[in-house]
């Protein structure tokens, strides 16, 4: 949902008109899955990373205007709250060297940018959740000035009718009320994008979907919010209360969440757009001039824009992502899940798991989705967001088993033979899931170090919390910088 808007306001004819051309863009899809216009060799793959800024005390800092200026670079833009930005990373094939030249490059990214924004008197930060934010720090007035977040917040609410309340019970408890979508901005992840054929959607999307637990317990790196300490990977929660349209009324009839899971495995990507449609009123109602038929009719290809734009405001943990390149549409599954950092060596193990793991099982010849129940993958993300590396977690043929277990002696192989068939050189494909397989041996991944960083700090009673919390930000940094992985990172003596 990356489109500029201008404020405005919608009347009733503005959503029936948008409504209509919903349907109209719907059908124009359909057509062009019937008549093959899709690229018919896919093989590219991207990468957005969400960041946080933090003064030189390591608390946040609202001045993403100041430090994208600084930056001064269109890869570069702002996200929902004051102290994010989100860096685009452009898409490419995933062969031979190019993992090592992806890591190189986004490194190189973040120094330059992380050098510039130090100009202005802020740091950049790879993490899940911030530490250091507070409660007064997520109000209305800590949006970004964009136009798009002020009518989305406005609009969210006006469909709630009343302030959000988020509770969350883990090793601590939190109950909260806020009266603003802001506390959406405290959750920054990496987001994976594999382009993928019409016909081989559906696979790699129900792949996605059968692995996003296993993800989540990995790279789990978002333990503490406003002070507590909650789920390993507190994100996932706060990011689906965050954005909840529903009161309890219509959450009681069943009415379905924009940050959603979804309720099948699917046949199709028409499946997935014509849920968007079925099921959610849009919240930014905004035509385009243009007419998808006659565009289509013409032979030109259409960029269905009330489409994507409204599927950007459903939240799907896997998304589906319609786009068109010089004139030729293409599909993507934009994969969610992931928290950012903790360094980019670790956000690049994350992503070769996947991007490997997701190959093998998406062209398995019995795929694993047809062995374990939809219910079921949904239970594996929420039970890992909870205890990331000390979760267990459903796999067909083995039952419930501990993530470390299925990890290294079931799926690290078939993401190596996944990695293997989009080309990976062999030795950086085993540097970076010799990495997956060493969190899972030392059982310390961004979540485990930052809770014992807390606890260490903490042990004497010299320190208190928010203290400790600080404390263990600025360090986070200083190890990030070293891009060294999360589980080789000391703790505090």
């Amino acid at each position: 949902m990356g489109r500029d808007i201008q404020a405005i306001k919608f009347s009733g004819e503005d959503r029936g008109r948008y409504r209509d051309k919903l349907r109209r863009s719907l059908e124009v899809f359909a057509r062009m899955l019937r008549e093959h216009m899709f690229d018919a060799e896919p093989s590219q793959v991207g990468l957005e990373i969400e960041l946080n800024l933090v003064d030189e005390r390591g608390e946040p800092s609202m001045s993403n205007a100041d430090v994208l200026a600084a930056i001064a670079d269109p890869a570069w833009a702002t996200e929902l709250g004051q102290f994010n930005i989100e860096i685009n990373v452009p898409p490419r094939r995933l062969d031979g060297d190019a993992v090592a030249d992806l890591e190189h490059e986004v490194r190189n990214s973040l120094n330059a940018a992380d050098t510039k924004a130090r100009g202005t008197g802020s740091r950049l930060v790879m993490i899940g959740i911030l530490p250091t934010l507070d409660e007064k720090d997520l109000h209305e007035g800590a949006l970004s000035a964009n136009a798009r977040y002020k009518v989305l917040n406005e609009q969210i609410f006006a469909a709630r009718g009343e302030d959000m309340r988020i509770a969350i019970e883990g090793t601590e408890q939190l109950v909260t009320h806020a009266d603003s979508i802001t506390p959406e901005a405290a959750c920054t992840s990496v987001q994976l994008h594999v382009q993928t054929s019409p016909e081989a959607f559906a696979s790699y999307w129900n792949a996605a979907q059968a692995i996003a637990g296993v993800q989540v317990a990995l790279a789990a790196n978002s333990p503490f919010l406003f002070g507590k300490q909650l789920w390993h990977e507190t994100r996932i929660t706060l990011f689906e209360q965050s954005t909840d349209t529903r009161p309890d009324e219509l959450k009681h009839q069943g009415v379905r969440p924009r940050v959603w899971f979804g309720e099948r495995w699917i046949t199709s990507v028409f499946d997935l757009f014509e849920e968007n449609i079925r099921y959610f009123p849009a919240l930014l109602p905004i035509c385009e001039d243009e007419d998808p038929q006659a565009e289509l009719d013409q032979g030109a290809c259409p960029h269905l824009a009330e489409m994507s734009l409204h599927n950007g405001t459903i939240y799907r943990w896997n998304r589906p992502v319609y786009a068109a390149v010089d004139g030729v549409p293409h599909l993507r599954v934009e994969n969610r899940v992931l928290p950012a950092g903790p360094s980019v060596v670790d956000v690049m193990a994350n992503a070769a798991f996947y991007y490997g793991l997701v190959r093998t099982l998406a062209e398995a010849q019995r795929p694993v989705w047809t062995q374990m129940s939809f219910a079921t993958a949904e239970e594996n993300l929420h039970e890992a967001a909870r205890r990331g590396l000390d979760a267990q977690l459903y796999w067909p043929g083995l039952g419930d088993v501990p993530v470390p277990e299925l990890v290294v002696r079931r799926l690290v192989p078939l993401a190596r033979e996944g990695l293997g068939r989009w080309g990976v050189d062999p030795a950086q494909a085993d540097r970076l899931l010799g990495i997956i397989e060493q969190r899972c041996v030392t059982g310390q991944n961004g979540a485990t170090w930052q809770i014992g960083e807390v606890a260490a700090l903490t042990a004497g009673g010299d320190v208190s919390r928010p203290e400790a919390l600080r404390l263990m930000t600025q360090r986070y940094i200083e190890h990030m910088h070293t891009n060294e992985p999360v589980h080789t990172w000391p703790h505090t003596p």
